[in-house]
């Protein structure tokens, strides 16, 4: 292409930085060029898409300069992809490797040949998309998968459009029917460059698309302006036919969306959960909503979609809901999600018998991952939130794709073989509805239970303990709900930190960000005293993760009343605070954990006060007994789908917002214990901890680790059999032995 061709984008932007390239090595700058394509979601999908450069290194063995090649690797994601996520391979080895190709029945046997050529002492493992970039004759090479190439490659007239597209913007790209990818492909798109020398980039059916360049610098830039122009190809073919996308609304959103939402969603997440928890993600945008709404949503969606990288996310199609959303009944609509999800699974199942033989993998999780509801929107599930949103943006993706690709409809697109069949016996295997043309259903099975696939799939760490679980931590923003917050952050879980104090809560929450994840932690203001308060709270994580796993109470007052007070307000504030709240928000979360019908914890924090009799604390001690007997109560009403415990600890003063210098000062006195009125808040505290650490028998001070070591084995799975219980963590403290 000539490099004026270069400078005409129309959609997307040039990033690319002459001075800031030429000064970075050969390696580094494919990893700059593969991290400009991969910060535009247009170009490509969230660890999709493949890059690769051709280059002379040392053989560390011989010193002699040889030809090597980067590649993505297996599983990268080219926006965030470092220097190191490369496969480097010799050359020559990759190009011997085709003397021992034994055909396209044989070629999942090539893969295991890979890590033999690697270079050098690199182990990046290499992507099933490696030969096809090693046997393009071209030094700098892409494989993208953007929505207005698919778009073409999805069409039932895909080829007459390309040679279209060829036409009027003076390109030279080819056509490639549908082939998995893999060996034969690589031979296939060798074969295609040597029958077509002048050819500037290969278009995939159904699939995505190849371009290259002598440089790094052109690969980029014949990437960016093929992929914009077919942009404006597609946008063009759009707005002349003048008509609504998928064939305009048949009905209209629901009004209040995040009522509908959050009253479904736990419903929806117990539902889709059978075999093993999932995060929701919940996408309202327009664009969202203009497919759902639409005449065709329920067709296409049965279609299912064409691209590889979309399916093997969102399954071979989502799940659609024939639901007239006018009534806005949430009853109605619960019943038809239950159904479909059964008639989803039934034919998930029959699809997976279907295809499989006796060395396929076992049957995986029949559950739809996208659901796709008129009047609300679209909703992901994934193993966490981050996985849920990528779910959903993929379904945004193919949802692109069937816009683009039902714009090229013309009088003849019915009337013809679908160019993405290799062989006119495939033809039939290939469905279409006004131009879409989607994968069949033959091959979607051997990519999503290709060997290659599971084999992926095995070498993914181990889930934690916390993983796939929400828990709401209320008191979270400070001393033991803290500690708590972060441990199951740690522990791979998804925490809501909710606190009468926002500003502590949000510190708290970036705490447990920097240890997790942004998209798995949330903060809220929560007052326990004030139910409005909590529901809103309850109805933010919902709409936000889908449902509730785990709650944990680690808030609570202590009185420190002035001596006018009356005693009966003192009273009135802890039962409320400290007893009342825990029942409503324990009886408000049942709501949800019903609702999803999925095992659930709720931890409650009492004290040792509880069961040592003092002066001067009736309140507050009488609160922590009621507690004692409420976790009793709450574990036989709410069992056994929720196991309800305790904890009672002696008193923990590291980090408490409950002992502010005041109440510690106050202890000092009534202990008699000598202090200085200089000393720091943080030596009264050390003083006072140290004081009530000498009266138990191990002599250590109770620190919110401890409590939280206690609440979070509770919540886990390890207690599963246990509810009803309270357990102390007190150091010892003969007096709060039970008794």
């Amino acid at each position: 292409m000539p490099d004026a061709t270069y400078s005409r984008p129309r959609y997307l932007q040039i990033l690319w930085d002459d001075t800031h390239a030429s000064a970075l090595d050969p390696l580094v700058q494919l990893r700059y060029r593969s991290n400009l394509l991969g910060a535009d979601l247009r170009l490509t999908n969230f660890g999709g898409g493949n890059t690769s450069s051709k280059f002379d290194l040392p053989d560390p063995l011989t010193g002699a300069h040889t030809r090597a090649m980067a590649v993505k690797g297996s599983g990268g994601d080219l926006r965030s992809i470092s220097a190191s996520g490369f496969a480097i391979l010799y050359l020559d080895k990759l190009e011997a490797l085709t003397a021992r190709y034994r055909g396209e029945a044989h070629e999942d046997e090539m893969v295991e040949y890979y890590p033999l050529c690697a270079f050098g002492g690199n182990r990046v493992p290499a992507s099933i998309d490696t030969p096809l970039h090693a046997f393009l004759p071209f030094d700098h090479v892409d494989h993208l998968h953007p929505d207005w190439a698919i778009a073409l490659a999805a069409a039932a007239n895909g080829d007459r459009k390309l040679a279209e597209f060829n036409e009027r913007f003076g390109r030279r790209i080819v056509w490639v029917p549908w082939q998995r990818p893999g060996f034969e492909l690589a031979l296939m798109l060798r074969r295609v460059v040597f029958e077509h020398p002048q050819c500037e980039g290969i278009l995939l059916g159904g699939h995505g698309l190849f371009t290259w360049g002598v440089t790094q610098r052109d690969c980029y830039l014949n990437s960016i302006t093929t992929i914009d122009q077919m942009g404006e190809f597609v946008e063009d073919h759009a707005r002349r036919a003048g008509q609504p996308p998928f064939g305009g609304p048949a009905v209209a959103t629901v009004a209040d969306g995040d009522a509908m939402a959050a009253g479904l969603l736990p419903y929806l997440r117990g539902l889709v959960s059978s075999k093993r928890r999932a995060i929701a993600h919940w996408d309202h945008s327009d664009e969202a909503l203009t497919f759902v709404n639409s005449r065709w949503a329920e067709a296409l969606s049965r279609l299912g979609t064409s691209c590889p990288d979309h399916f093997l996310r969102t399954r071979i199609c989502p799940m659609f809901v024939a639901w007239e959303p006018g009534m806005n009944d949430l009853d109605d609509l619960k019943r038809r999600v239950a159904e479909a999800v059964a008639l989803y699974r039934d034919e998930y199942v029959a699809y997976y018998q279907s295809f499989s033989t006796g060395d396929s993998p076992a049957l995986r999780d029949s559950n739809p991952s996208v659901v796709v509801i008129p009047g609300l929107g679209v909703f992901g599930f994934g193993k966490d939130a981050r996985e849920a949103r990528i779910t959903t943006e993929f379904f945004l993706n193919a949802i692109r794709v069937m816009a683009g690709a039902t714009a090229l409809e013309d009088a003849d697109s019915a009337d013809r073989l679908p160019p993405q069949a290799r062989v006119a016996e495939q033809a039939g295997e290939f469905e279409t509805f006004h131009n879409y043309v989607a994968l069949p259903r033959r091959e979607a099975f051997r990519i999503e239970y290709w060997a290659l696939e599971e084999a992926k799939l095995q070498r993914m760490p181990p889930e934690r303990e916390f993983s796939r679980k929400i828990a709401l931590v209320v008191g979270g923003g400070s001393g033991i709900g803290r500690e708590v917050v972060l441990q199951i952050a740690r522990r791979g879980g998804h925490v809501i930190v909710a606190d009468v104090n926002l500003e502590s809560a949000e510190a708290t929450a970036r705490e447990a960000a920097a240890v997790a994840s942004s998209e798995m932690v949330m903060a809220c203001a929560v007052s326990l005293t004030l139910r409005e308060s909590l529901q809103a709270a309850l109805r933010a994580l919902v709409l936000r993760f889908g449902g509730l796993d785990v709650v944990v109470n680690t808030a609570g007052i202590f009185p420190m009343p002035g001596a006018s007070t009356p005693r009966e307000s003192v009273w009135d504030q802890v039962l409320a605070v400290n007893v009342t709240s825990n029942d409503i928000l324990a009886r408000e979360c049942a709501e949800i954990l019903r609702t999803q019908g999925l095992p659930a914890s709720i931890v409650l924090t009492s004290s040792a006060n509880a069961v040592v009799p003092k002066h001067g604390s009736e309140p507050y001690d009488v609160s922590k007994a009621a507690i004692n007997h409420l976790i009793r109560e709450l574990a036989i009403g709410l069992g056994p789908q929720v196991r309800v415990n305790g904890i009672a600890p002696a008193t923990v003063i590291a980090g408490s917002s409950m002992f502010p210098r005041d109440r510690v000062i106050f202890a000092l006195k009534k202990y008699q214990i000598p202090f200085g009125q200089d000393d720091s808040t943080e030596m009264l505290r050390e003083k006072l901890a140290a004081f009530y650490a000498q009266r138990t028998i191990t002599g250590q001070p109770i620190l919110p680790v401890d409590c939280a070591n206690a609440i979070c084995w509770l919540a886990g799975d390890q207690s599963a059999k246990t509810t009803g219980h309270v357990i102390p963590v007190d150091g010892g403290l003969p007096e709060a032995f039970l008794r």
